[in-house]
């Protein structure tokens, strides 16, 4: 399949402004490329910048240098340097991402999270909520726990919430980071079946993954990224 995400040269470094200034190199002339239905999964030590370089390609970080280009309906758009509203418009449309935490708004249910990137793709607010429901059911959250805020939940609700918003609407491009860390076995191969059918439907994946045997059942290639030196 053809290149749905392009990674060229991407680098970061964090100012420690509270450390008088000092310098963080994090990620060094990053390149990868990755195609549709392809699971492209980064591998090294914590702390290489694996978690870093998604939040660059998702445009919650500004990179000091190199190119981020999604394909986004018929044309190439450089997260890395777009405005805001092509940045949201991609998010909105082409690009889902699964955090390692999920950040909520407090009094917000869990239904209503998880429908909002349907609706805010413009599908039906009935039929987004059905489809909304019928992910909540499969990675196991409970119906009392729907009208309530996740912020009220376990940590192992919370993700799962986090990953059912990530995964409710057919995102092309995903992007996931550890999102099966803080869950027990059952829950994990149920979410390791959603990845492989995004894969299977042509969507673009870059994850990170520190549990082997997820890595191994859904990797179709490694990427290596090393911690950043003085010298690089």
């Amino acid at each position: 399949m053809a290149p749905m995400l392009e990674v060229d040269n991407l680098s970061k470094t964090f100012i420690l402004h509270n450390q008088h200034g000092v310098s963080l190199a994090v990620l060094g002339a990053v390149s990868l490329t990755v195609r549709g239905g392809e699971c492209l999964v980064l591998n090294g030590p914590s702390g290489a910048g694996k978690s870093t370089l998604l939040r660059c390609v998702y445009a919650n970080y500004r990179s000091q240098s190199g190119i981020a280009r999604v394909w986004h309906r018929g044309s190439w758009v450089d997260m890395a340097s777009a405005p805001p509203r092509k940045v949201l418009a991609v998010r909105r449309h082409t690009m889902g991402y699964v955090s390692q935490f999920l950040r909520v708004i407090p009094r917000i249910p869990a239904l209503d999270l998880v429908m909002e990137p349907l609706v805010a793709q413009g599908v039906h607010p009935e039929h987004a909520k059905r489809d909304a429901q019928s992910m909540l059911e499969r990675l196991n959250i409970p119906a009392r726990l729907w009208s309530l805020p996740p912020a009220t939940f376990s940590g192992g609700e919370r993700q799962r919430v986090n990953i059912a918003r990530g995964f409710v609407a057919a995102f092309p491009v995903m992007l996931l980071d550890e999102p099966t860390a803080a869950l027990d076995p059952v829950n994990r191969h149920a979410v390791v079946d959603l990845i492989g059918e995004a894969k299977a439907r042509g969507a673009a994946i870059l994850a990170v993954f520190h549990d082997d045997g997820i890595r191994n059942a859904l990797a179709t290639r490694l990427f290596e990224v090393r911690p950043r030196t003085r010298d690089d």
